[in-house]
Formats: C-alpha cells, structure tokens, sequence
C-alpha cells in the first residue's frame, strides 16, 4: 500500500487491483485525522494487503473513533473486523441495509453501530460529517460523507476509473493522468460498476448530480480514483453523460479459454 498525505488532516491508503483487460483500479481508503479520528473504508478482502500496518503509520488505530463504512462489498471491509478489535472505542458508521449484508457473513456488534441516512450528519469534534449518496454506485446501501471543514466529499465507488499503470493507481493526485483517458475510463467504469445507468430516467439522474453541484465540493476522493482536486464541474459533466456511454461487454467463454490459453507454457 502506499501512504499519501494529501493534506495535513487526510490521508490516503491507496492500493490497486490489477483487472485484466481493463486495468489498474485504484482501491482507497481514508484517514480523516479530525478530533475525533475517522478511517473511511478498510481496503481489499485479500491475504497480505498490510491494512492495518498501513493504518498504524498514519496514526495508531487504537486512537481511532469511527468507521465509516461507505458499503459493505469486499473491496471494501477487507480490516473491518481487524480495526474494530484494535480500535476498542470505535464505532462503526452504516446504515440498517448494510449492517443487514454484512451480518450474512459475520455478526456486526450492534453496540458499535452508528446507523446513519443520507442526509443526516454527525459532529466529530472539529468538523461535521454529512451522509451523502452518490449518483452512481454499485450497493443499495452505499453512502458517501460530506467533510465540511476541508470541502471534501467521500464519494465511494462514484467517478472511479481504472488507471493504465498501479503506479497512476497509487498517484497523490488524478492530475498525473490525461484527462481524456481519464474520462474515458469513468464512462468505463460507469458502466461496468453501474451498468443501470443506461435504464434512468435522466431527469431524475440529473438531479442526484445536481445535489453534488450545488454542494460544489473542492475536492473528490473516491474508491476507485486518485485524489482529484478541483475537478468537481468537470467530473459532474461526464457523471452527466454516463446514460449515453457504450455498454461494457464483458469477455465471453470463448475469450476466457484465449486467456487461458495464453497462460499455458509453451512446449
């Protein structure tokens, strides 16, 4: 994992996972190093991601005061459950949706619960926190946060783009890439991750878009893209557009057994 400090009150934990065939996508998640300390999300559900020594870098996860787990998919709550037994005062923001998906696999404490609605917000001593859902997403239960204090909106899996290199996944900012290769891979990802939105009523669409311009927030941190500092008009024109975008297509069996066979050593 690499530790980008891309202010003094918010850290990023980024990683990447390698997609055949579409790319670098960047995994991230967030220290908010607020009064009241807040990790957002808690990396990949796979052996040897080092979350929790990333974390330890950062500050120490015992001082952490919550969770904000923007949804429940495994890219996501990979050091949940790692956090919340280093963490022992921490409480875990999510919503009754989401507490419900993730009890499926493991029984969520109900005492470290916080449930939280888009549109509610919470004080974490320095700075107030408001539950914002993003115009696209993958998970019914998925909420983005609103930091008021820095301008910053969490915006989970919204305007993620997988990247041509895990280097360009990892970078401290999305300017280090062509912006029209940039666009292109959010369409991409648009339509891969929310394939519904070629079904919307755009009217309707537009007006989820509409909330994050009239927030105007200055900065956008996503799951699934370097930190992008003010980029907001731009990346909410092409949110704009994604209805329009190419379907994604996945591979076919028939292309997997190319793969696989690309992979088998020549005799």
């Amino acid at each position: 994992m690499r530790i980008n400090r891309i202010r003094h009150d918010i850290a990023v934990l980024g990683d990447a996972l390698e997609v055949p065939g579409i790319g670098h996508l960047p995994v991230n998640a967030y220290v908010l190093l607020a009064s009241e300390p807040v990790v957002i999300d808690t990396g990949l559900s796979l052996p040897g991601r080092d979350f929790m020594d990333a974390l330890g870098t950062v500050l120490d996860p015992a001082d952490v005061e919550w969770v904000w787990l923007t949804h429940p998919d495994r890219d996501h709550t990979g050091a949940l459950f790692d956090l919340l037994d280093q963490a022992p005062h921490a409480r875990l923001i999510t919503t009754f949706a989401a507490m419900g998906i993730m009890s499926c696999e493991r029984p969520v404490p109900l005492d470290r619960v916080y449930l939280l609605n888009p549109g509610q917000s919470l004080d974490v001593g320095d700075r107030r926190l408001t539950a914002l859902r993003p115009p696209l997403f993958d998970n019914p239960s998925t909420v983005g946060c609103y930091d008021d204090r820095s301008g910053t909106y969490f915006s989970s899996d919204c305007f993620g783009a997988p990247m041509e290199t895990a280097e360009l996944a990892t970078a401290d900012d999305v300017g280090y890439c062509v912006p029209s290769v940039v666009r292109a891979a959010q369409h991409l990802w648009a339509t891969v991750d929310s394939p519904w939105v070629h079904t919307v009523d755009e009217a309707k669409f537009s007006a989820t878009v509409s909330t994050l311009r009239d927030l105007d927030p200055r900065r956008i941190l996503g799951a699934h893209l370097p930190p992008a500092e003010g980029r907001t008009a731009e990346y909410l024109e092409m949110l704009a557009a994604a209805p329009q975008a190419d379907p994604f297509v996945g591979p076919d069996q028939s292309a997997l057994e190319q793969m696989l066979a690309g992979f088998e050593p020549a005799h």
